[in-house]
């Protein structure tokens, strides 16, 4: 594995859980023609060869009971490709440490977390996730809301709407958000009104940042905010209620973030990989996909290309003057 000397992530209390998983990595496969292995030959030699693999499944804020659910996806797996999967909760950063130190193979990951795991670990992303709630099937908008009675309008281009902003009481959703803190500001800088990252506090009046999706909405219910900047879903229920959504709208919207995915170590080997990615997408078939909805609502995954699908988030670091 290549691995970056830049330092390495801090774990976490989630990646004690991981500390004690022995993984069997596959570089023992034999050098084989693909083509000289039947369909019925290659789950038997993948299960001789590869004892098993570690997929890391992050908690996320809509995703409850998570640990029985992505073992129910990992038993599903197992069967399919005839070799042990096994399913560790973990978060973000104990996923791509996992990864780095080969302690996992795969993991769902959010975007800025898979340009650290392709850093650390030269792990890539084959798949993203479509959800219906997402604007662009495999991507979506981060959005700046406001109250219902706010002054604020939308006016007839981004710069002059964003203007409106300065001196206004703003709420982030935490510094390392990619739709409630990266995209908004490199959308500031992109548009001339602020410099970089550190310079918020010159345009805005205050900045406060909410710790998650509902926190930064609910300050602006309560007037604690003029106005907040998280992705699109968090509009919706588990994030805020029907009766807080009614009280907030839109102001601007920024289209393509990148849609989570699932990344693979490069020390899997490249036929199991394409197994793996091949059981993967059967959960889209309608007899499986109760599974894949059941861990984050997706309702599909798509190949992806890596550089392609994180090109949006790489440049907004860049732009904010952020390091992935």
């Amino acid at each position: 594995m290549s691995v970056s000397q830049k330092g390495l992530l801090g774990a976490g209390a989630a990646l004690i859980a991981l500390m004690g998983v022995a993984v069997t990595t596959v570089s023992g496969i034999q050098a084989t023609n693909a083509n000289s292995i039947s369909s019925q030959q290659a789950p038997r030699l993948l299960a001789q060869t590869t004892k098993e693999l570690t997929i890391v499944f992050p908690t996320r804020a809509d995703s409850t009971d998570l640990q029985s659910k992505a073992d129910a996806v990992a038993a599903f797996l197992s069967k399919d490709l005839g070799i042990r999967v096994k399913a560790v909760v973990g978060d973000d950063t104990a996923a791509v440490e996992a990864l780095r130190a080969n302690r996992a193979d795969v993991a769902f990951l959010s975007s800025r977390p898979a340009l650290k795991a392709e850093q650390l670990a030269n792990a890539r992303l084959y798949l993203a996730e479509v959800r219906d709630n997402y604007s662009g099937r495999f991507t979506y908008n981060s959005v700046f809301v406001v109250r219902n009675d706010s002054p604020l309008k939308a006016r007839n281009n981004a710069k002059t709407t964003l203007e409106q902003l300065r001196g206004k009481k703003m709420a982030f959703t935490s510094p390392t958000s990619g739709s409630g803190f990266i995209f908004p500001v490199s959308e500031l800088v992109r548009q001339g009104l602020v410099p970089n990252r550190d310079r918020l506090d010159g345009f805005f009046g205050q900045v406060s940042y909410g710790g998650n999706y509902s926190k930064a909405l609910q300050a602006v219910v309560r007037g604690q905010a003029e106005v907040a900047a998280v992705s699109e879903y968090a509009l919706l229920p588990p994030y805020i209620t029907p009766e807080e959504r009614n009280q907030l709208r839109v102001l601007y919207k920024i289209s393509g973030v990148p849609a989570h995915g699932i990344a693979i170590d490069d020390d899997v080997d490249p036929r199991l990989r394409e197994r793996l990615i091949s059981s993967l997408l059967k959960l889209n078939q309608p007899q499986n996909n109760q599974l894949l909805r059941n861990l984050y609502n997706s309702t599909e995954l798509v190949r992806v290309d890596h550089g392609r699908h994180l090109a949006p988030v790489r440049q907004a670091l860049q732009r904010v003057g952020i390091e992935p």
